[in-house]
């Protein structure tokens, strides 16, 4: 297990030189074992909380603390023109982080196969697509275990079947105790934190388990729904809809992902 983190930012405002405000009194805590959205309109500032966030970038005013040395941060755009293959690349990734070559090599084999990138390991870096360079781009967060892990977009450009291992991992690393914190426009809808012109409208609310009305999520698909924080099942048409633990709801929607469901509604009370 992971020692446990929890990154606090406090009334953060960014901006660059005299321009405007990007981000201004924000509010963020991000406890360890916890997955947290990031909503919010183009140019909201989301990309720049995460840059503040994963320590690649100092806020202007306020304070952020409690960001561990190993934090994984899997930026919005990872592009490379070099000959260098993926496999090499995250090798050096490896070795810069502490791991001997062997362990780095054996380790960036097999986050490259678990995400099944096109071409294999030996494909240059830029003979990648989107797609696989976000891939690669995920495996280089990923290298040693990460206290904190944060992603911009992470399913951004990503086939179908590497969804389904995204959402796997996200659990894995959370389970493990590290604090993630993600945008994705896919699930604004359910995010914990909402960004509107430039602030932070609302942190992590946790509420006790069961303490809330349920939250109701309608699936298209089939399999088992045997997840934490299920209340009840209905059978619906092609599919099923669940009563859900209002804190567990984004637990719930990563799990569906996972095992192939579609997701086609989300009420939250």
């Amino acid at each position: 297990m992971l020692a446990t983190v929890t990154v606090r930012l406090r009334e953060v405002g960014k901006r660059y030189g005299r321009g405007r405000w990007i981000l201004s009194g924000v509010d963020l805590t991000l406890p360890a074992g916890e997955i947290v959205h990031v909503a919010g309109g183009n140019g909201a500032g989301k990309s720049t909380l995460l840059r503040l966030a994963a320590g690649a970038s100092h806020p202007t005013r306020g304070t952020v603390s409690g960001i561990p040395p190993v934090t994984g941060y899997v930026p919005d755009r990872f592009t490379s023109a070099d000959a260098m293959s993926s496999v090499a690349f995250l090798t050096h990734v490896g070795r810069i982080r502490g791991l001997g070559s062997r362990a780095a090599t054996r380790r960036a084999h097999e986050l490259l196969d678990r995400l099944s990138l096109a071409g294999g390991p030996h494909t240059p870096m830029r003979a990648l697509s989107k797609g696989n360079a976000q891939k690669v781009a995920l495996a280089q967060a990923l290298m040693v275990p990460p206290a904190l892990l944060v992603l911009d977009e992470p399913w951004s450009g990503l086939d179908t079947p590497a969804h389904a291992v995204l959402a796997s991992i996200l659990h894995e690393v959370r389970d493990a105790g590290a604090a993630v914190l993600l945008t994705d426009h896919r699930s604004g809808a359910h995010g914990q934190a909402t960004i509107s012109y430039g602030l932070v409208d609302g942190a992590l609310h946790r509420r006790a388990t069961g303490s809330a009305p349920p939250a109701r999520i309608r699936l298209t698909g089939r399999g088992s729904v045997d997840w934490p924080g299920v209340r009840s099942v209905a059978t619906a048409a092609h599919g099923v809809e669940l009563d859900v633990d209002d804190a567990r709801v984004d637990d719930v929607l990563f799990r569906a992902l996972a095992g192939g469901w579609s997701v086609t509604a989300v009420t939250r009370p």
